[in-house]
């Protein structure tokens, strides 16, 4: 597939044919509900029976000094601030890409204007005492940073020119190119050991292995269809529910399902039924996949759907033009969740491929 069948396939995604079989998978499950309230406390909540949650759209507000560049992904630390990283705009260099907010959504701070026109993965990980952040940037920017909390960049990397697999200059003078011999990188998982994964979602479609201080390891995955091969795995997450048998969780968002591996990149099962999932996050032992195709799913330890959240995907896949009007969003609906992750009570935050942007906060009730 040559770069611009890539991103137009990015850009063209509600219209794909898959959707009419993803709209008719939820009819196979208990659909999460949405309850209002009164108009007096306007509250709405989504789900039913042990997983309700009151949903918050405006949980956070910039300052009227920035602006919203299409929110792509959502990050908690410790203290449970929210890091969020939108892809921003090439022309406004000055612009910060990341924006941080308390749990109740006060804006604290901003920084990482080096990503504007590419942010997109971003992820807080405890090293001994500290908190880091790891950051990835495709577009223009294709690299990937290890960052302090208050932004400040403890190393840099690109292409990893060692895996054979980059075009020339790719690492060098990295260009708005996209294919297969080309390094988009999307999201991030880590191992116990200090080491971690990296998916290359747009481009290669392999998925990367660095050591703790990033030099490159190996790869596996690439392009195809299926059975430990991708089309565009988009998101990547190690999952420990069974601690004895940790499993790499794959999003292999252009084929509507997830891809369980083994620690070595080796196929174990396929999960379908998903509309373009795009990461993994995991609370005690519950699973959490935002889908593009307007919904949340919630998986339990033996990975059966218990929740659906917000499920518009009938609406989302058969009209146009919704990401970009904000009137036509509703409440108590997502239009494109494109990241969504649990804070440590277990609520959670989701950042949609909106480009106006929109982050929403469930609380469990």
């Amino acid at each position: 597939m040559d770069s611009a069948n890539v991103f137009a396939n990015r850009r063209k995604f509600i219209s794909q044919t898959a959707a009419a079989a993803i709209c008719g998978s939820v009819s196979s499950i208990a659909v999460a509900n949405v309850h209002t309230a009164s108009k007096t406390d306007r509250e709405i909540i989504l789900g039913q029976g042990d997983f309700q949650y009151r949903v918050d759209h405006d949980i956070v507000e910039l300052p009227q000094r920035y602006s919203w560049q299409t929110t792509h992904n959502v990050a908690v630390d410790r203290e449970n601030n929210l890091y969020v990283i939108h892809e921003g705009r090439v022309n406004q260099k000055d612009h910060p890409s990341i924006f941080v907010f308390d749990s109740k959504g006060k804006f604290k701070k901003a920084f990482g204007a080096r990503f504007q026109g590419g942010g997109h993965g971003i992820e807080v990980r405890q090293e001994g005492n500290e908190e880091y952040l790891y950051v990835c940037g495709y577009q223009q920017v294709k690299s990937f940073e290890k960052l302090s909390l208050e932004g400040e960049r403890v190393w840099k990397k690109n292409a990893p020119m060692d895996s054979g697999l980059y075009a020339e200059g790719e690492d060098t003078n990295p260009q708005k190119i996209w294919g297969r011999n080309r390094f988009l990188p999307t999201n991030f998982a880590f191992l116990e050991n200090g080491e971690f994964l990296l998916a290359d979602g747009y481009g290669s479609f392999f998925i990367h292995h660095f050591d703790k201080d990033a030099n490159w390891i190996r790869h596996f995955g690439g392009p195809g269809k299926g059975e430990g091969k991708f089309n565009t795995p988009h998101g990547i997450w190690i999952d420990n529910r069974k601690k004895d048998q940790p499993e790499i969780v794959i999003c292999d968002r252009a084929h509507h399902n997830l891809q369980f591996l083994d620690m070595n990149g080796g196929y174990l099962r396929t999960k379908t039924g998903f509309g373009l999932p795009a990461n993994v996050d995991t609370f005690e032992d519950l699973m959490l996949i935002p889908e593009l195709h307007a919904r949340l799913t919630i998986l339990d330890g033996e990975n059966r759907v218990v929740a659906q959240l917000g499920d518009d995907v009938k609406r989302i896949t058969s009209e146009g033009g919704i990401r970009n009007d904000a009137k036509k969003w509703r409440s108590g609906k997502f239009v494109h969740p494109h990241d969504a992750c649990f804070d440590s009570k277990g609520d959670i935050f989701v950042a949609e491929w909106v480009q106006s942007g929109r982050v929403s906060k469930l609380t469990r009730v």
